[in-house]
């Protein structure tokens, strides 16, 4: 395949987006970015794909790539199953904040290979892989519908910008330390008919499982962890743990 040609801010920027997404991108070693490539089948790379489009300063679409060791942590961490594309979603967001303020949507769990052929068939379309010492680890596409700077003079895609920046490396559950979850207190629960919900009206009160003082449930992700007592914090309210629920006592 003949390499199609970029900038050399084009390319600075491909790589600033990787370095960007490698500061947030929850990894189990020290990657840095490597040379933009053409997205290809020579680009993909065990694990799972999480892609979003982007509209703004700049449109278009971010691809991230992760290693099957990301996925499984999340798969088997402590507090249950987590999703794959709230924890990578930070680091999609950095990428395409790198072109401007951006509105990303919701993006979407793919298959590697899938994820980076649909993106090679755009135009524009750019790939920055995240390696290590020995081999990718990791990959940042990135498609946009207008790179900024198209009207300066083009270079080869194949040629090495500076040196990327070093993510830390993480090793076991270290890695989802900085991964985002829905953190909700509870006070109790019930269970009723859909006439009794139906006759709903402002006032009315609706009796829950739980005795007046009993402590309120924390969940993270729907899963109880602690136990507390509601408090007042600055005129919002707050939990004050009392007690750590063990895994599995729920």
């Amino acid at each position: 395949m003949t390499a199609p040609t970029m900038t050399a801010p084009q390319l600075a920027l491909a790589r600033n987006a990787a370095e960007a997404a490698l500061a947030v991108l929850p990894t189990s070693r020290a990657l840095v970015a490597g040379d933009p490539v053409i997205p290809d089948a020579g680009t993909v790379i065990e694990g799972q794909a999480i892609t979003a489009r982007f509209t703004g300063a700049a449109s278009g679409e971010v691809l991230v790539v992760v290693g099957q060791d990301l996925a499984d942590a999340l798969r088997e961490s402590p507090l249950g199953e987590l999703d794959l594309t709230a924890a990578v979603r930070p680091a999609l967001e950095a990428a395409a904040r790198v072109f401007g303020p951006v509105v990303l949507d919701p993006g979407q769990l793919m298959e590697p290979e899938v994820a980076l052929s649909a993106l090679a068939a755009k135009d524009g379309s750019v790939a920055v892989p995240l390696r290590d010492e020995t081999e990718v680890r990791a990959v940042l596409a990135l498609a946009l519908s207008q790179w900024p700077g198209d009207d300066l003079g083009a270079v080869n895609i194949s040629q090495r910008p500076a040196p990327g920046r070093v993510a830390s490396g993480r090793g076991g559950l270290d890695m989802l330390h900085d991964v985002e979850m829905e953190v909700s207190a509870e006070l109790g629960r019930t269970r009723m008919s859909v006439r009794e919900l139906l006759s709903l009206t402002p006032g009315a009160i609706v009796e829950l499982d739980r005795a007046a003082g009993s402590p309120a449930d924390l969940l993270v992700n729907g899963r109880l962890i602690a136990r507390g007592e509601v408090v007042v914090v600055d005129e919002n309210f707050g939990i004050r743990i009392t007690e750590i629920v063990s895994p599995g006592a729920e």
